[in-house]
């Protein structure tokens, strides 16, 4: 979520106030409606409509305790309590100020919060529900024209107290359509953002090799076999590098001091090979590809390597481990059909200086 936080920062004031409503959408739905009710209580006291004066006592009521329930994250009994009080007091407030008051744009109003909070709150079969409830609330705005559309009202408002009720429902309908909508745009964003890193990270994590952070066989031998078959960039060499004695470091001062000298390691060959591609082959072995270098410059570069681990001990707490480091070089000149095989080539030649002495660049065949 901090990630979340950070983009929202960096996209300024709206990308921050987005941020805020999503993250506290059901509070911030009943506080809304609390608010609206008690503007409507006010309305109502003004022209003396005392059954909905006590109504929209009660409505604020229930938002006030809606409210406490968003802060405890029970919001299935919130969500249940705005579709039931939002229908009762459009049929009410239709029955006590009449149809031409507007008060079912309240019923409209709520279709985005069914769908909205529904998707979040449902799963699976239970998002019938959703439906259900749209059903059910596109039902009784028909039955409310149908019995109130010719039917005087009980309270008879003036021309201009209708037309404020039925401006000031509207524009609620319209708030609560234009809300919701930016809610469910910004939480697809936010899906989609992290989606994608999810997937940058699980490519990442197939291509390289989790304690080094070099690349793995798969992330490796594809390069190496696009270079094989692009005549213009064919002209490479390989090194296959393997730590002596490896087996010496872990029996002696244990695994974690074996691991933190492979990172050491991996620091030294990268400072100094910035510009080539990398791969953990497995265990304490090394493979690197040289672009555009010939052997001798190879040659150079790997005893540039092997003299800097030589000479550069992992400190492991209170003791400073030494290695070296056995390299193998080849070339490739058009001799060879597909990674595997200049690699298993450079891998021989390590091997060689394995059998020779060890802590050699071996960079032609003995």
């Amino acid at each position: 979520m901090s990630d979340i936080s950070n983009q929202t920062e960096k996209q300024g004031f709206i990308g921050t106030t987005l941020h805020f409503l999503f993250q506290n959408v059901y509070a911030f739905t009943v506080s809304i409606m609390g608010i609206v009710h008690a503007i409507l209580l006010l309305f109502m006291l003004f022209n003396k409509v005392w059954p909905l004066v006590q109504f929209n006592i009660l409505s604020v009521v229930v938002y006030i305790f809606c409210y406490l329930l968003c802060r405890t994250e029970h919001i299935m009994p919130v969500y249940v309590s705005i579709i039931l009080e939002v229908t009762a007091y459009t049929i009410v407030s239709t029955h006590y100020i009449g149809l031409s008051s507007g008060t079912y744009c309240f019923l409209v109003s709520i279709v985005p919060i069914i769908i909205y909070f529904g998707c979040h709150l449902l799963q699976g079969k239970k998002r019938w529900t959703i439906v259900c409830l749209l059903a059910v609330n596109f039902l009784v705005f028909i039955i409310l024209h149908l019995i109130y559309a010719g039917n005087d009202p009980v309270y008879e408002l003036s021309y201009s107290s209708k037309l404020t009720v039925l401006i000031y429902s509207s524009f609620v309908m319209v708030f609560s359509m234009i809300f919701y909508n930016m809610m469910y745009i910004y939480a697809s964003e936010l899906e989609y953002g992290n989606l994608e890193r999810t997937n940058r990270q699980l490519s990442s994590d197939a291509h390289e090799d989790a304690l080094t952070s070099l690349l793995n066989r798969r992330g490796f031998l594809p390069m190496v076999e696009s270079l094989m078959q692009d005549e213009r960039q064919s002209h490479f060499c390989i090194a296959f590098c393997d730590l002596d004695d490896f087996k010496r470091v872990n029996d002696t001062y244990g695994h974690d001091a074996g691991d933190e000298v492979l990172k050491h390691m991996t620091k030294l060959i990268v400072k100094d090979l910035n510009d080539c591609d990398i791969c953990r082959w497995g265990g304490e072995e090394i493979v690197i590809l040289m672009r555009n270098c010939d052997l001798a410059t190879a040659r150079e570069r790997m005893e540039r390597i092997r003299k800097r681990i030589e000479s550069n001990p992992t400190v492991f707490y209170s003791h400073k481990i030494s290695v070296t480091i056995t390299i193998g070089l080849e070339e490739n000149q058009g001799a060879f059909t597909n990674a595997e095989e200049i690699i298993k080539a450079a891998d021989e030649r390590m091997y060689y200086g394995k059998q020779h002495g060890k802590n050699v660049v071996i960079y032609e065949d003995q």
